[in-house]
């Protein structure tokens, strides 16, 4: 390998999650577009953006955008885990600690009971 080729990868950010995320979203809009020609627009236009930023030299401002993707990709993903799991299991309320956070369940149906947290110890009431 050249000693420039060395060099202009080390300029360049790469390949990222965020990255990954634009190539699909290109994929979609390219297969899509195949059926209703319009989308082939947002395909170009996310194969443009997708290429600006796998050439940009600023990685700082790369690495900040794969972050804030990945803190946003996270937070989505656990409030459909979340979602899932309360739906899914009839038998138990899910809930959480007033003063710490601590997530605790108590078998449906029981009332109104008074609780006592297992890490702050903090006592609180609630129904279930």
């Amino acid at each position: 390998m050249a000693r420039s080729d060395k060099n202009f990868w080390q300029r360049h950010p790469g390949f990222d999650l965020y990255s990954l995320f634009w190539f699909l979203l290109f994929l979609l809009f390219a297969a899509l577009g195949r059926f209703f020609l319009p989308l082939l627009i947002p395909a170009a236009v996310a194969l443009v953006y997708l290429l600006l930023r796998l050439l940009s030299r600023n990685q700082e401002k790369r690495q900040m955008e794969n972050a804030r993707f990945l803190a946003l990709f996270q937070a989505v993903f656990r409030w459909f885990r979340r979602r899932r799991t309360l739906q899914a299991d009839k038998e138990y309320y899910y809930f959480k600690c007033p003063t710490c956070g601590q997530s605790m369940r108590v078998p449906r149906g029981l009332g109104k009971i008074e609780i006592t947290c297992r890490s702050c110890s903090a006592r609180f009431e609630t129904r279930s």
